[in-house]
This record gives C-alpha cells, sequence and structure tokens, in this order.
C-alpha cells in the first residue's frame, strides 16, 4: 500500500473498560486470577482500570507504548486492531502475534458493516479512509469468524456481535459453550426443618450444584473449602444431599432433571457447528452431566441432530411456535422474553441457539423474536421492560442463519418506535410479576383500547388512542386523564 494512514489517531479514550474486556470479565474468561496483556492497548485505559480492579496486567502499542515488551499472558486482547490495518498480509501476521502470546484465550474485536452506515470516508484497499485519515475495514460477523479461523487454525467462540474469543484448549472452549445454553429452573420451596435451617449456608454449595446439574457432585466438583465443611456436618455429602432431598419437592427435582437434560441437548447441538469434541475431549463435570442425563454420548448426539436438523424444517419450526406455552404469538413469529426461553419445546430452543452461536450474546437484547416465516432469530433491546408498562424498542441485532448475517438496527432516535403490549404474554407463568401485567391488560381491553390493533404498534398510534379514550397509564395501572386523576379507570 502506498497511501499513509494515521492509525495512532484510532486510539480512543475511555473511563470505563472496554466492551470486549468488560464481556469477557462477565463470561467468566477473565477474572483476576488471571493474567492479561492488551495487545495494541492504545493509550492505556483498559490497563490502568483493569488494574485498578486488582488484575496482573501489561500491554503494547506501537504508537503509545512502542517499548513495552511483548509478554505472554493467560488472557491476550486485541481490540479493535485488526480493522485499523490497512495491509491484508500485516492484519494476519498482527492477529498471529497475539495468539502466540495467549496462554489460554485470545479475545478479538473488530468494527462490523453496520457501523459504516453513518461513517464518511472514500474505499481504500479492502475498507475506507475516513475524513481524519484513519483506516477502518468493516466485518460481517460470519466473515470475522471465517478470518480468524484461516488465520489461526482454530475456530473462534462468538461472544457477541463483532467479539470471539479463541481458546487455546478445545475442551475449555466446549465447556464455555455449554454455559451459553440458557438455564431455567423452577422456584425451590423447602419445607420448614431444624437441621435444615441451622445449617442452611454450610449446604448452599451443595444446594446451589444440584439445582445446576440435577445430580450428586462427584470428588473435587465441589470448592475444597466446602466439601470439608459439609463433611464436617453431615458425615458425607450423601448425608447432606438426603437432608436437601427430604425438606424439597420431588417434583422440583423431577423439573431440574428435564431442564438440564434439555441444556445438553442444546449444547450438543450447538457443538455441531466446528468440530464436535470426542467424550474423552469434555471437561469432566460436563461429561458427567451428559452421560446422566443422557446416556450413551453417540446416542446423545443423535438426539440433538435430529433436533439441530427440525430447525431447518419449516414446518416443524411453525408447528414448534404455535405449540408453546410462552410468548407473544404473530402470524410471522414467536415473541418470547429472555427469561422464558428455558420454557420453550426443544426445537426452538437449538433454533435460537444457532442465532448465538454465529452472533454471540447480544448485550442488553431482552427479547428474542423467532421468526416462522424464514430462518431468522432477532435480538430485541427493550430497556426497563419490568418497570415500563409500554416499553419501546430501541434496537434490534437480526440474524439471518441462511445467509448467516447479523445485522443491527437502531430505534432509539426513532419518534415512532414500536412499543409493547400484553406483557404476560412474553414470561413465563412463573414470572413475578405476570399477574400484575395481566391486571393492566384487562383494563385496557376494558377500555377499548384494543379494538383497532393496527394502530397501537407504534408509540404515535398508541399515544392518539390513550388521548382519545381519555386515560393514561401510571405504573401499571390505567387512569383517567387529569381531571379525574387518581381515580382507577373502568
Amino acid at each position: 500500500m502506498t497511501e499513509q494512514v494515521a492509525r495512532h489517531r484510532t486510539a480512543m479514550t475511555r473511563a470505563a473498560l472496554s466492551r470486549p474486556v468488560a464481556l469477557a470479565i462477565s463470561d467468566g474468561v477473565l477474572n483476576s486470577s488471571l493474567s492479561v496483556f492488551d495487545y495494541g492497548c492504545g493509550r492505556g485505559d483498559d490497563l490502568r482500570n483493569l488494574t485498578a480492579l486488582g488484575f496482573q496486567t501489561d500491554g503494547w502499542d506501537p504508537s503509545h507504548r512502542p517499548e513495552a515488551a511483548l509478554r505472554p499472558a493467560d488472557i491476550v486482547n486485541i481490540g479493535y486492531v485488526v480493522n485499523v490495518i490497512d495491509d491484508r498480509a500485516e492484519r494476519r501476521e498482527t492477529l498471529q502475534r497475539a495468539w502466540n502470546l495467549a496462554k489460554q484465550v485470545l479475545v478479538v474485536s473488530a468494527r462490523l458493516v453496520w457501523e459504516a452506515r453513518d461513517l464518511e470516508g472514500r474505499p481504500y484497499a479492502d475498507g475506507l479512509v475516513t475524513r481524519t485519515g484513519t483506516f477502518q475495514k468493516f466485518y460481517e460477523q460470519a466473515e470475522l469468524a471465517a478470518w480468524i479461523e484461516e488465520s489461526l487454525g482454530v475456530k473462534p467462540v462468538a461472544a457477541a456481535p463483532g467479539i470471539f474469543y479463541v481458546f487455546r484448549d478445545a475442551a475449555r472452549a466446549h465447556e464455555f459453550l455449554a454455559t451459553r445454553a440458557y438455564t431455567y429452573r423452577p422456584r425451590m420451596r423447602a419445607d420448614p426443618h431444624a437441621v435444615y435451617e441451622t445449617h442452611k449456608q454450610t449446604l448452599a454449595p451443595l444446594l446451589d450444584f444440584l439445582s445446576m446439574h440435577a445430580r450428586s457432585p462427584r470428588s473435587g466438583e465441589l470448592e475444597e473449602s466446602a466439601e470439608v465443611q459439609i463433611r464436617d456436618q453431615f458425615s458425607s455429602i450423601a448425608s447432606a444431599t438426603n437432608l436437601i432431598r427430604q425438606v424439597t419437592d420431588d417434583d422440583y427435582w423431577d423439573d431440574v432433571r428435564l431442564q438440564r437434560r434439555q441444556e445438553m441437548l442444546v449444547y450438543i447441538a450447538m457443538s455441531r457447528f466446528g468440530r464436535r469434541p470426542r467424550f474423552s475431549e469434555l471437561a469432566k463435570t460436563l461429561a458427567a452431566d451428559i452421560k446422566t442425563h443422557l446416556g450413551k454420548y453417540s446416542d446423545a448426539c443423535l438426539q440433538a441432530d435430529r433436533l439441530l436438523l427440525a430447525t431447518g424444517d419449516p414446518a416443524i419450526v411453525l408447528v414448534s411456535a404455535r405449540s408453546s406455552s410462552v410468548g407473544k404469538q404473530t402470524p410471522s413469529a414467536l415473541y418470547v422474553h429472555r427469561s422464558a426461553l428455558g420454557h420453550l419445546p426443544p426445537v426452538l430452543r437449538v433454533y435460537e441457539a444457532c442465532g448465538r452461536v454465529l452472533a454471540g450474546t447480544v448485550e442488553h437484547a431482552n427479547m428474542v423474536k423467532l421468526s416462522v416465516k424464514e430462518p431468522q432469530v432477532s435480538y430485541l433491546t427493550y430497556p426497563d421492560f419490568d418497570r415500563d408498562p409500554h416499553p419501546t424498542l430501541r434496537s434490534a441485532v437480526t440474524v439471518n442463519l441462511r445467509r448467516l448475517s447479523v445485522d443491527w438496527r437502531d430505534y432509539s432516535r426513532s419518534e415512532n418506535p414500536p412499543l409493547l403490549h400484553r406483557k404476560e404474554e412474553f414470561v413465563g407463568p412463573d414470572h413475578p410479576k405476570r399477574s400484575l401485567y395481566e391486571r393492566l391488560t384487562r383494563a385496557e381491553v376494558n377500555a377499548g383500547l384494543y379494538a383497532h390493533p393496527e394502530r397501537i404498534g407504534t408509540l404515535i398510534g398508541w399515544q392518539s388512542t390513550m388521548h382519545a379514550a381519555g386515560v393514561s397509564v401510571r405504573g401499571h395501572r390505567l387512569v383517567l386523564r387529569q381531571a379525574l386523576s387518581g381515580t382507577d379507570a373502568k
């Protein structure tokens, strides 16, 4: 390349952790017991913030820390570096150098094509040069994943749009992938029992394990200190487990076993994207869960593959959506709150998981739209869903499974964004506020607000409908407007 681009101008100054680093902490990939190296650290904001949080950190940057040594670390972050390099060979070599420093995980992030929509610049190489003279390469999500795999010879795991984890240990990668299956657990009620109440705190780690894995822990699966305390009080893990079973309902444990079985099927289906591990390559706890709840691994893989195959059949997806006990039904899709994903039929749980395999976790998204017209999963963000009786749509990330595309739409500046009604339809039967949502819906139906559904799907139409009816919503109560403020609408 003959043109000079100002790479040093791309370094940003930030007060908080960068998105990739914050996500790695949230996902449990990065913790204070692990060393961190920031490859292309810019002005060092992540280094300062991580150090303040007690992390062992170091970093290098060609413009701002050129004299620093390139040191191996457990976790290496190369955050929004590859997208500012205009030479393709150098871009690949930079990624490979960062990978060579990573003992456990490389965190890779780059800018995606939707970020170029409002950016002014001119085409250059395989990207564009901005008005400030910086180069930017914008990737499709699938393109970025393929480029990482081609450059490193390791399949990355999508953490979020534009962010990937590359694991040195395949078993660790699959252990992480298993945590991506959404977990749901029914509420547990414990009968009064003097011994249980006395030792409730001691039993908490065991109860957590039983509730998560739906089986008794094997040697070494509990923290050593917790296991010692339990044995001191109850002589054995089995005795403590028996006490927990005595004070809880059998139905609860039946539900937990069913949920864990489905979670393992979702994980095994997700593992089909890439090289599915042999049973001997799985982490011990994950392998034990699969064997306990699904039996022979080869049989479990066949079951998971059938579910995965079913997600590609429009008729099966449609029937599964229409038979779902949760979610709002529309002619083209099923809408489900994130908290209710565990209530979906297995086929739809795998369908949704396919979207996350490609896009990763969409931060702040709390609603999932499962299309029944085309293979497409959308992750919608409705801020303050719990508090706002009619939350408006802020953003949407849409994953098209046929085209392998990930797209983003911003509604935050829209004067007339879509909004939600009948919130109880989106959540599960045990949602703590479901009855509150139902009462509001009944009041709104009685007031005639839903008589013309084609008018109320967006903010302006809804406001006009309420104004015409002489009512407003306060909290989750429908009230008459100013003239009769404080009087509940009948």
